[in-house]
């Protein structure tokens, strides 16, 4: 038995701390799959929750993870493990049946799975807390009570600081289609042979004023008191969907600019602000100050908005842009860059960089070689981050060895 409880305690802490990581690297995008929870349920009314509640989650499933590798506080934790499991087991299984939302999130966006392969996965992973939670009191504590809670505490502060440092700059690691290094026109095609959306053909059909639907293989063709409503089509199966299938810009005239942007050979940077009342207005300094610096250099600037008409003249106002704005999908958006606004650098269809508000000093425009500074700037980013990450990979790997150690005594 004492094999199965290890195997189960490291199956479990594994992927908590893979779920937790890949969602605590993305708050943002982890709150608005929240935010899509509470619409889902109706409990709108909760969004402004929706940010705490991820930090908070993506760190307990951190903490639960780190805490059953390591094999600290057991008996805690392996309750905290089952209400955690029952919790989402029980949810995941409500959302297999109706689908409110098609995508859990569950491993944010580096596993997509479905509702049904999430309660799935959610059972087969309730084994071993099951295994965990009737086993609890055959673990051996190999740590002073006073340095498990340290180290426990130390876990919360990591998994929090992750969040917050990601939440305040852009994710670690991009698992969106729009990761830098990107072509876009790659991701928007449909290879040779992929299945594609099949209809159906739905005729409606009025009698003494009953309207009922027919396929074409049943509609009443020789009963005329039947009268033709309207013919529209329903999805019967849905296939192959590329990673980007709404990148779609359009200028405040209407015109579709997409191709214009996708395929210009000078350095484009897009201004993403999907929201302008919730953007950081003070930002936009900064950017007008790039973007008239910018094109003296022959670089092109554009805001990309989903905001109203209304808000777009208020912006305009207050702002006095010297960029363009454009218009496009939300979603789209928020998918292109977790920052409001956020800046990205496109030549050609490839995205060469991106940029936090927070992090954009715009580069010398006067130097030719932009590619030199954005590749510094990208060096850098990653530098920092690989630093961060494999000083946590070390205090782990030190923390189970010490434990296997003294396992040994």
């Amino acid at each position: 038995m004492k094999v199965i409880r290890i195997i189960s305690r490291i199956i479990a802490g594994i992927v908590f701390i893979f779920s937790g990581f890949v969602k605590g690297i993305d708050p943002i995008g982890y709150t608005y799959k929240i935010q899509d929870y509470f619409t889902a349920f109706y409990l709108d009314f909760f969004g402004t929750l929706a940010l705490p509640i991820a930090v908070i989650l993506s760190t307990a499933e951190l903490v639960i993870g780190f805490n059953l590798l390591i094999g600290i506080r057991m008996k805690l934790t392996s309750w905290v493990l089952l209400l955690f499991m029952s919790f989402f087991t029980i949810l995941t299984f409500i959302l297999a049946i109706f689908n409110p939302v098609s995508d859990c999130g569950c491993f944010g966006d580096a596993v997509k799975l479905t509702n049904w392969q999430t309660f799935w996965k959610n059972i087969i992973l309730l084994v071993p807390a099951l295994i965990i939670f009737l086993q609890r009191d055959h673990f051996k504590s190999f740590y002073a009570n006073h340095t498990e809670w340290t180290l426990a505490i130390l876990f919360v502060l990591f998994g929090l600081f992750l969040s917050l440092n990601c939440y305040r700059n852009l994710p670690y690691m991009d698992f969106r289609p729009y990761s830098v290094g990107t072509y876009i026109p790659d991701k928007m095609k449909i290879p040779e042979g992929m299945p594609v959306d099949e209809y159906e053909t739905i005729l409606v059909y009025e009698k003494n004023g009953i309207q009922k639907e027919f396929t074409a293989k049943n509609f009443p063709w020789q009963d005329t008191t039947w009268k033709w409503v309207e013919t529209k089509q329903k999805l019967i199966k849905k296939g192959y969907e590329p990673p980007i299938h709404d990148f779609i810009i359009t200028s405040e005239t209407g015109t579709d600019i997409t191709e214009d942007i996708l395929f210009d050979p000078a350095c484009t940077f897009l201004i993403i602000a999907y929201d302008l009342y919730k953007s950081n207005r003070k930002a936009f300094e900064e950017l007008n100050k790039a973007a008239s610096e910018g094109k003296k250099s022959g670089f092109k600037f554009y805001m990309v908005t989903s905001s109203t008409k209304l808000e777009i003249a208020s912006f305009r106002e207050s702002v006095n842009p010297s960029f363009e704005i454009c218009t496009a999908d939300e979603i789209m958006l928020k998918t292109i860059i977790r920052s409001n606004p956020g800046i990205v650098l496109l030549r050609k269809g490839t995205i060469l960089g991106k940029w936090h508000y927070r992090n954009f000093k715009y580069p010398d425009f006067r130097k030719s070689d932009l590619d030199s500074v954005v590749l510094s700037h990208y060096r850098d980013s990653i530098e920092k981050h690989k630093v961060m990450l494999i000083f946590a990979l070390f205090f782990l790997v030190f923390c189970i060895f010490h434990r296997a150690k003294a396992g040994t005594k």
